[in-house]
């Protein structure tokens, strides 16, 4: 679901704060799991959903769980946010979960780092279950760092482009945009000017926009974060200065920084009915799967249509890739229940149609390479889109890192300084975010 993934530069300055709590934790992966998984037990598995209909949907999964394992019951505990789950597993003791899950996975790298989450490789092992053959390579690589798996996924979010048809008519287009060209020139057909502001914007490309961050972008050009070694590497990788540099100059080609961010103040709140999408404010915009069901829910008047996000015009073939994120589900190193705990987890995270069950429920993308497949997933042809974004080879996650997310604060915070023209040299500017991200990460070993 949308506001727990989105990285906006709040949550991932909380995010990054966080970290504190957790490297405060250092258990030790498999010291406790000595426990009988047939026994009579309970388990304590804390998680952040709040709306009824998912509080609902993640009570049926798991009673199907419990009438699987009828020695096993599980006390949850919903609306948890990040901060109270990172305290709990700072601070142990008998009231402390069992499980965690989150909406965030750019915690994993202290979490694996620390010990906070126990490493679930000898639980893998020990389930026979090989994890490559379970999740595509994208999920893996967000679950787990420094050789530890010590989280996988739980559901996943896909980004990709939400068009509006009766515009796109109107203007004469005919199919949506494939290249970054071509959604560069659709977006000034869509456009349409009403004195110093706008009639209709074909899209809002500022980094401030909703779900137009520098991360979803360069998703598209296929970055590589961190070389070998483990340095910062958005000054040597061209995918970053190709993104910033088509990025500010779609800023200009739709009327400059100043205009768009006068007109991106009159937007209604990104998950309210006045989205700009949801108005006709932006004929195009980038978002997950869960537009689809706010669009319609806001009742909106024109036809949507759903497509991949545009690809730079030298990786035309890789079409169809995107940028992906999701929710995350570990074991706590201070469980004293923790072969227990991974029956749920693994029920949770590997069971083809407990994972299809909850995705349906509440309209995310599944995380396993099996649930994608199922013929039991609620599929119509708009979120189709997502589920074949999920599947594409290319599709790519941010990787998890010590830094708890902080290098995505510092790149972005320097993409913002560059489109509003505060930071001329990009070449200089990049290579000096590199600098400070791998000042950052050096303070948090």
């Amino acid at each position: 679901m949308p506001i727990r993934t989105r990285k906006s530069a709040a949550a991932l300055a909380a995010t990054a704060a966080m970290i504190l709590f957790a490297s405060a934790c250092t258990g030790s992966s498999g010291s406790a799991a000595n426990d009988d998984p047939n026994a009579q037990t309970t388990i304590t598995f804390w998680h952040g959903w709040s709306a009824p209909s998912e509080v609902k949907a993640i009570q049926e999964n798991v009673t199907r769980f419990e009438k699987q394992h009828p020695n096993i019951k599980v006390k949850l505990v919903g609306n948890m946010t990040d901060d109270k789950i990172n305290q709990a597993l700072r601070a142990g003791g008998s009231n402390a979960p069992d499980i965690v899950s989150s909406f965030n996975a750019d915690g994993v790298g202290k979490f694996c780092s620390s010990g906070a989450l126990v490493d679930l490789t000898p639980f893998l092992k020990k389930s026979k279950i090989a994890p490559a053959k379970v999740f595509h390579k994208s999920l893996l690589e967000y679950t787990q760092f420094g050789g530890s798996q010590c989280s996988l996924p739980l559901l996943n979010d896909a980004y990709g482009l939400y068009y509006n048809k009766d515009a796109f008519k109107a203007a004469g287009i005919t199919a949506p945009p494939k290249t970054w060209s071509e959604f560069a020139k659709d977006a000034q057909k869509l456009t349409k000017t009403k004195g110093d502001s706008y009639e209709q914007l074909g899209f809002m490309p500022d980094y401030h926009g909703y779900e137009s961050s520098p991360m979803y972008y360069v998703a598209q050009w296929s970055p590589r974060y961190f070389d070998a070694d483990g340095k910062s590497n958005i000054a040597k990788d061209p995918a970053f200065a190709k993104m910033m540099t088509f990025q500010k100059s779609l800023v200009e080609k739709l009327g400059g920084y100043t205009k768009l961010e006068k007109y991106r103040n009159t937007f209604g709140d990104e998950w309210g009915a006045k989205h700009p999408f949801h108005t006709g404010q932006v004929a195009m915009q980038f978002d997950g799967e869960w537009r689809l069901g706010m669009a319609k829910d806001a009742g909106v008047k024109f036809k949507i249509g759903t497509a991949p996000m545009p690809v730079p015009d030298d990786q035309v073939a890789d079409y169809g890739k995107g940028s992906l994120s999701g929710t995350i589900i570990g074991i706590a190193s201070t469980s004293k229940k923790q072969n227990a705990a991974w029956e749920l987890v693994k029920y949770m995270t590997t069971d083809t149609d407990a994972v299809v069950s909850f995705a349906n429920a509440i309209h995310n993308v599944p995380s396993t390479i099996g649930a994608l497949k199922s013929p039991r997933l609620e599929i119509d042809p708009a979120y189709k889109i997502f589920i074949d974004i999920a599947q594409h080879p290319k599709s790519n996650a941010t990787p998890a890192n010590l830094d708890g997310g902080a290098f995505q604060l510092t790149l972005q915070d320097f993409a913002y300084r560059y489109e509003a023209g505060k930071e001329k040299d990009l070449q200089a500017g990049l290579e000096k975010t590199a600098a400070q991200i791998d000042t950052d990460i050096a303070k948090q070993k």
